[in-house]
């Protein structure tokens, strides 16, 4: 756990006040939680990390549970309207900003987007539903992907279109 917080705040410049990082503090300690063999501790942790999501939701505006998968290197850039399916799965070196969603698209299909590697997602974005996202995409500001994205493209508007490819792919 210690490392990924250190790993984390080094993702955010050392900024110990950035929103985005307290978000990850919590998550961190959510995730480590569960590895804790004592039941009486394990469940005193489980309450410190419910009041500490609960409080972190609060102030930021972000929503990021214990149970999403994530890569290495994850980063909230703004903070505020971040809202992310605990279904949801990440890779590594994705990048999220204000106002994004990546959630469910049907309340009985409990199943979210899978997030390949090095994934941009713009302010606004909504990224909904049983889909994949594939690795070196770029989601544009306010776009609506309800359908699979191929590697490497840039997709944008609502719903999604590809509008182009990251350059080197």
């Amino acid at each position: 756990m210690f490392c990924n917080i250190r790993n984390d705040l080094v993702n955010y410049q050392g900024d110990w006040a950035a929103q985005g990082f307290w978000v990850m503090l919590v998550y961190r300690l959510g995730r480590w939680r569960y590895g804790i063999k004592h039941t009486v501790l394990r469940k005193f942790f489980s309450l410190l990390y419910k009041v500490l999501f609960k409080l972190v939701q609060i102030v930021t505006g972000i929503e990021l549970p214990c149970e999403v998968v994530l890569g290495d290197n994850f980063v909230i850039d703004h903070f505020g309207g971040i809202v992310i399916s605990g279904y949801a799965q990440f890779g590594d070196n994705c990048r999220i900003r204000n106002g994004v969603v990546v959630g469910l698209a049907k309340v009985d299909d409990p199943c979210a987007p899978i997030i390949g590697n090095n994934v941009d997602i713009g302010a606004g974005a909504k990224v909904l539903g049983r889909i994949k996202i594939g690795d070196n995409v770029v989601i544009g500001a306010n776009a609506v992907v309800v359908k699979d994205v191929e590697s490497g493209m840039i997709v944008a508007g609502v719903p999604a279109k590809v509008v182009g490819r990251v350059s080197g792919q």
